[in-house]
């Protein structure tokens, strides 16, 4: 443990003298996040729709009859709201729409007809647009029968205020986390190669699978400190973002995802010989996962193959479950999907790439 640790202080040390590194961290930890929360919008596609109808389903049948792709996806019906709230909670459903037993009644007859809206308001883009969508069918329904005004009882949950910062800046903090992982896990061993002091390290009296942790372990305590000054002077100072959860809870995620994107560094370092092939390589990797998470472009709006392939992507877990605890504040305990993917295909990420690394030994 004391060569460990001495490994580890090591690189540490190396880190904090590379002024442009420490440059870089600072910023893509800070400013990269306010940007993406401040100046990115989404369009939204295949909404998930679930509808609990009490109604006589006479004008209900005609209002769902006009969410059709490419905007929400076929509707499916619920018993009762309860379990609507639950498939919303679950991130299954992202609009939900529960006609009262009077809506026909009232849009005939007395007026006064409400149709209540239950929306998934951590996708703050797609929840405003599907509100739009919804608002400009019905006002096109009650014009087309000269109907009463149908009123939308709006029930923003999770994220009661809908702000796009939010989700954006938090989304784009866990992407970063991802690539500046991989990035640095990589270019501590290649840097090594550079330096031309590879042979120096093979001489150490030192188990190569120590080696390889210590360094992985030192760029995983600069990535985590990174996180939570992200955290407490961006998302928290700034953007003044809710945190519903236990932080401690998903800082354990984070760092055991952490893993899945240092084993994709390893792999990146063993087949690299200098920092640019790293940076190339790198990116290349990343790019696709990062997609596949979900973390750009909502899954449910992807094309159907591509969203059976982001079940693969351990990031598409950790964002979920990231999410899941800053704005619906879940249990631990009803994360364990999420912490069953990031350690499963996490695992067997960091595994492979320490074989790949393993063998230069």
């Amino acid at each position: 443990m004391k060569i460990f640790f001495t490994i580890v202080k090591k690189e540490l040390l190396v880190f904090m003298r590379m002024r442009g590194l420490v440059f870089l961290m600072i910023y893509i930890f800070t400013a990269e996040i306010y940007i993406a929360g401040a100046g990115i919008s989404l369009e939204a596609r295949n909404i998930t729709v679930g509808v609990v109808d009490y109604s006589s389903k006479v004008n209900s049948s005609k209002i769902l009859n006009h969410l059709h792709q490419p905007n929400f996806k076929t509707p499916i019906y619920y018993k009762s709201q309860k379990e609507l709230y639950e498939d919303i909670k679950n991130k299954k459903i992202m609009m939900g729409i529960v006609f009262e037993s009077d809506f026909d009644e009232k849009t005939y007859k007395s007026g006064g007809a409400k149709v209540n809206l239950l929306l998934d308001s951590t996708a703050s883009a797609q929840a405003f647009l599907a509100h739009l969508y919804l608002q400009n069918i019905l006002l096109e329904f009650q014009n087309a029968y000269e109907l009463s005004p149908i009123i939308i009882d709006n029930h923003k949950l999770f994220s009661p205020n809908a702000e796009f910062t939010y989700f954006m800046s938090i989304t784009e903090l866990l992407a970063i986390i991802t690539l500046i992982t991989t990035l640095l896990s990589a270019s501590v061993f290649v840097n090594e190669k550079e330096n031309e002091t590879w042979n120096l390290m093979l001489l150490m009296p030192v188990s190569p699978k120590v080696i390889i942790l210590a360094k992985i372990f030192s760029q995983l305590i600069i990535v985590m400190i990174g996180t939570i000054v992200a955290i407490g002077t961006v998302i928290f100072a700034i953007f003044d973002a809710p945190f519903n959860g236990s932080f401690c809870v998903f800082l354990l995620l984070t760092f055991l995802y952490s893993f899945a994107s240092a084993g994709i560094g390893l792999f990146v370092a063993s087949v690299s010989k200098t920092i640019m092939e790293v940076t190339q390589l790198s990116i290349l990797i990343m790019l696709p996962l990062i997609f596949l998470s979900g973390a750009w472009t909502p899954v449910y709006a992807m094309h159907p193959i591509l969203e059976y392939l982001s079940y693969l992507s351990p990031l598409r877990y950790y964002i979920e479950g990231s999410q899941s605890l800053f704005f619906r504040g879940t249990d631990i305990l009803d994360l364990w999907e999420y912490f069953m993917g990031v350690t499963v295909f996490g695992g067997v990420i960091f595994w492979y790439g320490m074989r790949k690394m393993g063998k230069l030994f």
